[in-house]
């Protein structure tokens, strides 16, 4: 599977929409890396895990008509801008790669779709928009992946995570949670099979302290989730670790994210980067 992540920043981007802090004011000036865009991951170029506002920067260098399928984690602005959606077709979009798209999400993603899209949504557009609603612990198949979604400590809607296979590959998506709930280590536990290819870490907090009533994670969760991960056999030494999702409240400097990928032997995501598993 080819993995992208498209966009490594929390939910107010790096440099932050609204902050003039040193740390923001140094992005500016320094660019590249350091700038982030809001979380959205691409696999095999079919696939979306969220959809942010930043989705339409995005397309600077990737074809978002191509979208067969979305995962959505949860309803927050960051991780699903739904009103987006409406521009999927009609006079705003021509020669679509793909036609059809399919979105799969809680209750609480359907309920935001429709709210953000019901004034301005034209029927050219929303037949070739197709919800599926998901909760917990479920197991659903679409092209030729399957994926089984668990319980992220994240907020009250029932927030999601997902375990995607596809060819033998497997890649586990733990972006945005805290500390994952018991029930969804005994959910991975119970599903089985061989230790993951790749593991998407929530790093949000990066060096910061965190506790077991924390939304997110830092590098010390990570590790901690990690571990509790090979004791079911789901990670071993050859898995993969990326970290992402970083705040700008962490100060997530190139010199730091290196600093903590030779600590915690992690990759540090950026802005386009690309792995192969």
């Amino acid at each position: 599977m080819d993995v992208r992540y498209l966009g490594t920043g929390a939910a107010e981007g790096i440099p932050a929409l609204f902050c003039n802090c040193e740390y923001c004011r140094g992005v500016r000036q320094r660019g590249g890396r350091e700038i982030r865009t809001r979380s959205q991951v691409l696999i095999d170029g079919e696939l979306s895990i969220d959809f942010p506002p930043d989705a339409f920067a995005h397309t600077r260098k990737y074809d978002l008509s191509a979208l067969k399928y979305l995962l959505v984690t949860h309803s927050h602005m960051d991780h699903f801008y739904a009103h987006d959606f409406i521009l999927r077709g009609y006079k705003y979009a021509e020669d679509m790669t793909e036609p059809m798209l399919h979105i799969y999400g809680n209750a609480e993603v359907m309920e935001v779709f429709q709210e953000c899209t019901k004034r301005e949504m034209k029927p050219e557009v929303s037949e070739h928009l197709e919800l599926h609603p998901v909760g917990a612990f479920e197991e659903f198949s679409f092209g030729g992946y399957r994926v089984y979604s668990l319980l992220a400590k994240h907020s009250s809607e029932e927030p999601l995570l997902f375990l995607i296979e596809k060819d033998g590959k497997r890649i586990l998506h733990l972006t945005d949670t805290g500390r994952l709930p018991e029930d969804s280590v005994q959910f991975l536990a119970e599903i089985g099979g061989r230790p993951v290819d790749l593991i998407t870490f929530d790093c949000t907090f990066l060096y910061g302290a965190t506790d077991a009533s924390a939304r997110h994670m830092g590098l010390d969760e990570n590790r901690n989730t990690l571990s509790r991960l090979e004791n079911i056999g789901l990670a071993d030494g050859h898995t993969k670790k990326v970290i992402t999702h970083f705040s700008h409240n962490a100060r997530p400097t190139s010199e730091l994210l290196a600093r903590a990928e030779a600590e915690y032997n992690v990759l540090a995501a950026y802005d386009g980067m690309e792995i192969e598993i």
